[in-house]
Formats: structure tokens, sequence, C-alpha cells
């Protein structure tokens, strides 16, 4: 088995502050799409930084980053089962994230 070109911790509990205003689905959602992280590429660390928006970036020119277009979708992929378990913890769906993945 080979190793993951991109790898990320995956998310916290999400920190939803309660309430009556907030939905926690719809909350999570907008956390999910903001959440940094510790970032690798092919074990370089990239830092800190927000994990979804890095991936769009990857998604769009993987070979900015030194990978293959495969390489960028398995990490792709694993956000989406990683951030999507977390969703559907506070009542979202996976589905709404991978609608943002399509924007």
């Amino acid at each position: 088995m080979t190793a993951e070109a991109v790898t990320f911790p995956a998310p916290p509990r999400v920190p939803y502050p309660g309430g009556c205003v907030l939905e926690p689905g719809p909350y999570a959602l907008d956390w999910l799409l903001k959440w940094p992280a510790d970032i690798t590429v092919n074990g370089a660390p990239l830092g800190h930084r927000p994990v979804y928006p890095f991936l769009m970036d990857l998604l769009a020119d993987p070979a900015a980053h030194g990978l293959t277009p495969a390489q960028a979708q398995a990490a792709r992929d694993r956000y989406l089962t990683l951030a999507g378990q977390a969703l559907e913890a506070e009542g979202g769906q996976r589905a709404w994230l991978e609608r943002e993945f399509r924007r």
C-alpha cells in the first residue's frame, strides 16, 4: 500500500455553540469549509491552513503541488469522508460538502 500524497488530520468535533438561532448542520458545514489543519504534501509540511480552500486549489492545478489529478482526487475523497462524518454527526449531509466542490 502506498502512502497518501496529501495528509491532514480528521477534523475535531465541530464546536457548535448552541442556541436557538443557529442550526447545527448548516453551522457545521460553514465551520468545516473554514477548518484549518496541518497539511503535508509528499511528506513536506505546508503548515496550518484551511483544508477545503487548499483542496480547491489543489484540484484546480495538481501539478503545481507536484501531484497527479488522481492524487488530488484522493485528497478530496479523504476530506469528504472525514469531514462528512463530522458533518453528519451534527445532523448535516455529506452531499452538502460534495456540492461545495462542484461550485
